[in-house]
């Protein structure tokens, strides 16, 4: 996902989006331990996406807190 679209969501929108994320990465993690991943380096693009969202969220918090 693109880091422009992340920063386009609200906060709410984020925290579900970056549950989405970890939950399939959960899920790929498991796949990989059982031998059945097809594609190993969606593993790797999710743990950004997460890292993109939550340093959006981190950012936002911190703005809020300042004012």
């Amino acid at each position: 996902m693109k880091i422009k679209e992340l920063r386009e969501l609200s906060i709410d929108e984020l925290g579900a989006k970056r549950r989405e994320l970890r939950h399939e990465m959960l899920n790929l993690r498991i796949q990989q331990q059982s031998g059945q991943l097809e594609n190993p380096s969606r593993i790797k693009i999710l743990r950004r996406d997460v890292a993109r969202i939550e340093t959006i969220l981190t950012g936002r918090t911190k703005s809020q807190t300042a004012a």
